[in-house]
């Protein structure tokens, strides 16, 4: 069971360089860290309740997923790296619930299903980019 070290993956999962890498992962905490402050701002009627929960599960996860998979073996990278894609899909999902409720419309909300696309997006590039090196490699 080989480790792979954060450039390896970077030189296998994208066409550019180690700062890819970095930057996903500081994009996957900041859109984290902005979905929390955004719910604080929901309101506290109970029906938000399992809302909060969920989407502040999924939303911690995908980047804790992700930071996670990278010093992991290749094979737990695909694993870690998929589940990522998975709670960042979640995310999407109740980030979208919010905004079809009458009483929550803001422009950050926007911003944070716009974010919860684009990183749903690289994490799918990635995850497709490994599944073909893992089937060539068997």
């Amino acid at each position: 069971m080989a480790v792979y070290d954060d450039e390896v993956i970077t030189m296998i999962v994208s066409d550019r360089n180690h700062q890819y890498n970095r930057d996903l992962r500081e994009r996957l905490l900041d859109f984290a860290v902005n979905v929390l402050k955004m719910l604080l701002r929901l309101s506290e009627k109970r029906v938000y309740d399992v809302i909060k929960y969920q989407l502040s599960k999924a939303a911690t996860s995908a980047g804790a997923n992700y930071e996670e998979a990278q010093s992991s073996t290749y094979k737990e990278f695909a694993q870690k790296t998929r589940i990522a894609l998975r709670e960042a899909n979640e995310s999407r999902y109740w980030l979208k619930i919010i905004g079809r409720l009458d009483s929550f419309h803001d422009q950050s909300l926007n911003e944070l299903i716009t974010e919860a696309e684009e990183l749903t997006k690289i994490l799918g590039s990635i995850v497709s980019k490994v599944d073909k090196k893992l089937k060539h490699s068997v």
